[in-house]
């Protein structure tokens, strides 16, 4: 148990730390704010020109930078109620497919006397028409020993191999609405816009284990990817907390004298300089589009030319919280869908109360509990004994489940 008062003493004698470290993180991440808003009035092509993006192998922005005349484009709407926020919410939802998949899983470890986990994804397709209904499916699958061991062994973080998983069983969930919807241009439909509750983008590794789940995930992203582009339907990786610093990068390489830091993005975003307000001040408005380059992301990521196929937006969804990432493919800002799709997701956070609609009731769907966790335990100790298998839990974890 986690007793109150002896956590707020525990604060109290460390308050000056946490005083000092915001008052420098302050100061430090304003005046790279400061810097952000200097590329105002530059071409996308002397950014990269001047930051030597290709050979430095980092962000840039697109010709977006020229037409908001900066690094933000504002989103100039503005409601009275919650309720003019939905009837908006609405006009752009009204006969667009919104798709999303997220996924739980269940891995006892060493509680268990045979390796075995669960993963559990749930998707959500949402028509936002009349006469249309939605559609709730739930995958479920086991993962054996021989899934689970490598020749024989555990793998150094078994973890990984569940994780991964349902990682390529939530892409391939996407895959297939994009599948489901590459004609929607000929039925004169709104684009659809698919949720991946995840970044697009993977970066290379260099153990020999995390190259062997980081190929799995590349895998992935790269068929989502290539299929979001083949059949012309938008694809967007929504991370609520993103730590990235791209941006961050890319004012390094411009400005010499910036000290490297470990700013990330967010903070970038909605920090204040003097009497400057945030870059990202209100509900609603977003960053240029920026194609995303980085020195250890995998070759997958790159088209023939060497061009990025990924790229990415910041956008204000709350009033008070950093701003949230979405990774969209380049062909969507190419094609001149990207502001479209950005309200598609302003609207489901909208209908969501900050939160898209869609991932939040995929994630609803799909989560495992404690209590399920048990209910796996039990299953399988009944699916072990009905088929005469060795197949034990230990006492300690029993007694938990007992008591919790």
């Amino acid at each position: 148990m986690l007793y109150r008062t002896h956590v707020r003493l525990a604060l109290e004698e460390r308050r000056e730390n946490f005083v000092a470290f915001e008052r420098g993180l302050r100061d430090e991440v304003g005046a790279t704010a400061t810097r952000l808003r200097s590329l105002a009035g530059k071409t996308a092509a002397e950014v990269r020109a001047e930051s030597g993006a290709v050979a430095a192998r980092v962000s840039y922005p697109s010709v977006e930078l020229e037409r908001a005349g900066g690094a933000v484009v504002p989103f100039g709407e503005g409601w009275r109620s919650h309720e003019e926020a939905r009837r908006w919410a609405l006009s752009v939802l009204s006969g667009r497919v919104t798709f999303a998949a997220d996924g739980s899983q269940v891995f006892p470890g060493r509680e268990a006397s045979v390796p075995v986990a669960a993963v559990q994804v749930a998707s959500f397709e949402n028509p936002h028409s009349p006469e249309g209904r939605y559609l709730k499916d739930i995958h479920f699958e086991i993962l054996t020993p021989n899934q689970l061991l490598d020749g024989g062994r555990a793998f150094e973080n078994p973890d990984q191999v569940v994780s991964a998983r349902r990682f390529e069983l939530e892409a391939k969930a996407v895959c297939e609405f994009l599948e489901r919807h590459r004609g929607w241009r000929s039925e004169g439909a709104r684009a659809p816009v698919a949720f991946f509750d995840n970044a697009l983008l993977v970066a290379s590794r260099h153990k020999d284990t995390d190259i062997l789940f980081s190929k799995r995930y590349a895998a992935a992203l790269s068929e989502l990817v290539a299929l979001s582009r083949e059949t012309e339907v938008p694809v967007v990786g929504y991370l609520d907390n993103s730590y990235a610093h791209d941006l961050r990068g890319l004012l390094e390489a411009l400005h010499r004298d910036l000290p490297q830091t470990s700013l990330y993005d967010a903070q970038i975003l909605r920090a204040r300089a003097g009497d400057e307000p945030p870059l990202l001040d209100s509900w609603g408005d977003r960053t240029i589009f920026w194609h995303c380059q980085r020195a250890n992301l995998a070759a997958s990521f790159f088209d023939g030319r060497g061009a990025p196929l990924v790229g990415f937006v910041y956008l204000q969804t709350t009033s008070d919280c950093n701003p949230v990432r979405l990774d969209i493919p380049a062909w969507v800002q190419e094609a001149g869908l990207l502001e479209e799709v950005v309200d598609a997701v302003r609207a489901e956070c909208v209908v969501g109360n900050g939160y898209p609609y869609a991932i939040e009731t995929a994630d609803e769907a799909a989560v495992m509990t404690a209590r399920d966790r048990e209910h796996f335990l039990r299953a399988m100790q009944d699916f072990a004994a009905e088929h005469s298998l060795d197949f034990r839990i230990s006492r300690k974890a029993a007694s938990k489940g007992r008591r919790r």
